[in-house]
């Protein structure tokens, strides 16, 4: 089951829709130490403008392989290319340069956008007393415009572009840091030659599913079933796409335009299927269910962590608005944390150990007592690599949810994977124990 939130859409229905590349550029990314944000993010935009996105690749801060690049996707019939990074003021940033020679144009010395550029980093020029012949240079470079383009005003000093050749697909070229391209998204979108582009690419409101403990494969078989049971003639019209993120499978029903129904009849017939493990019909995530829930009911939730060392708190005061019903949470890592912080009995430590069902239900009595909380929540397990016994091996986790009102919801089971993965697992867990005790999980 692949935890691969960049998996393709495929079948039939995938080839009528136009195609959209991702060239993400910058060396440091081919190292590693560096992991890649704007693809993804660029990937779903173009996704929900009705984008089939053919590729999503990351090039070298080298001339020869970004054109090689693009000459790649734009031969494989790519309508649209978006490329970021490769737009600041060192000598490998050649991006702009790059893109205007593929597009048969030259590079002129923009004034405006040069003197737009100035205005930004002055008082920081000055301030900072490298405001001379070498900043001078830098501005230049990055004020060169290539023939024809329009230009995106800059978020942070590098200016976007958009441009075309006398062939070839429509040219997107933004900025590397995902702060920068995000804010210079609207404004792609909003000039005239994307606005042209986009007149173009036919779309329909996609539908997304999201099941909590349902395995891609029983997906897959029921998809099996429908087609066979030739209840969906249209069912070719209808890309489904599935994906595993923070242990949710997600079901994405992008229909053409005219098979909006058939997308309908489709994800009402696999909610039927697997309504016990369906989180949210609308694409709602378990954090906004979980948020919806305790906002609207008034309750207030505290945590008892141990092996999740506070990355449930962490999880919950995410979202704006969490001091309204997060009342607190304490970290109990050792035993005489546990006793001292949460009143978790030694004695009960002792008897069972600090990894147990009983442990978890103490640390969320002991949390919910401490902060006066409607809800609380304990969590331990044996995150390794080391610490495991035959008994409780590595990934053995507890979870235990209480309320005011006296509901307990108590799981214990062993989850797959690397301390990492334990526990940012054990926290999926967690917000859906939760999420079922404020009463946010659809009925029926």
């Amino acid at each position: 089951m692949p935890d691969d939130p960049a998996a393709g859409p495929s079948g039939p229905a995938a080839a009528t829709r136009p195609k959209a590349a991702v060239l993400v550029t910058g060396s440091e990314l081919l190292t590693g130490l560096v992991q890649d944000a704007n693809g993804p993010y660029l990937a779903r935009e173009l996704g929900g403008l009705g984008f089939e996105v053919s590729e999503l690749m990351l090039v070298g801060d080298r001339p020869e392989d970004l054109r090689s690049a693009l000459e790649f996707v734009s031969g494989n019939g790519a309508d649209l290319v978006i490329t970021s990074g490769g737009l600041g003021p060192t000598a490998d940033d050649l991006t702009a340069e790059v893109v205007a020679g593929f597009c048969g144009v030259q590079s002129r010395l923009d004034d405006r956008v040069r003197e737009t550029i100035d205005a930004k980093i002055a008082r920081w020029a000055s301030r900072s007393g490298f405001d001379g012949a070498a900043l001078d240079e830098a501005t230049r470079k990055q004020a060169m415009v290539p023939d024809g383009a329009s230009v995106l005003e800059p978020v942070g000093t590098a200016p976007g572009l958009v441009l075309r050749g006398a062939t070839g697909p429509l040219v997107v070229v933004l900025p590397g840091p995902p702060r920068e391209l995000q804010g210079m998204w609207p404004s792609a979108l909003t000039s005239s030659p994307m606005v042209e582009l986009l007149a173009g690419v036919p779309h329909a409101e996609p539908r997304l599913l999201r099941f909590f403990g349902l395995p891609e494969s029983e997906i897959a078989a029921t998809l099996r079933e429908i087609e066979t049971s030739g209840g969906f003639p249209d069912l070719a019209r209808v890309e489904v796409t599935t994906c595993l993120r923070r242990s949710e499978l997600e079901v994405d029903l992008h229909p053409l335009p005219g098979a909006e129904k058939t997308a309908e009849s489709l994800a009402e017939a696999i909610i039927d299927k697997h309504r016990r493990n369906l989180v949210s019909a609308d694409g709602t995530t378990t954090d906004e269910l979980l948020a919806r829930a305790l906002g609207e009911h008034g309750l207030t939730v505290a945590t008892g962590e141990s092996c999740t060392g506070g990355l449930l708190a962490g999880r919950l005061i995410d979202r704006p608005g969490s001091s309204s019903y997060v009342s607190g949470g304490v970290v109990a890592y050792s035993n005489e944390a546990k006793t001292s912080l949460l009143g978790v009995p030694a004695e009960m430590i002792d008897t069972h150990g600090a990894v147990s069902p009983e442990v978890a239900r103490a640390l969320a009595d002991g949390a919910r007592e401490r902060f006066g909380a409607d809800i609380g929540i304990g969590i331990t397990g044996v995150a390794g690599p080391d610490g495991g016994t035959e008994a409780k091996p590595v990934g053995y986790v507890c979870f235990c949810v209480t309320t005011r009102e006296g509901q307990v919801l108590a799981r214990d089971m062993q989850l797959p994977g690397g301390r990492a993965d334990l526990r940012e697992r054990s926290v999926d867990r967690g917000m859906h124990l939760l999420l079922r005790a404020a009463g946010g999980l659809p009925r029926g």
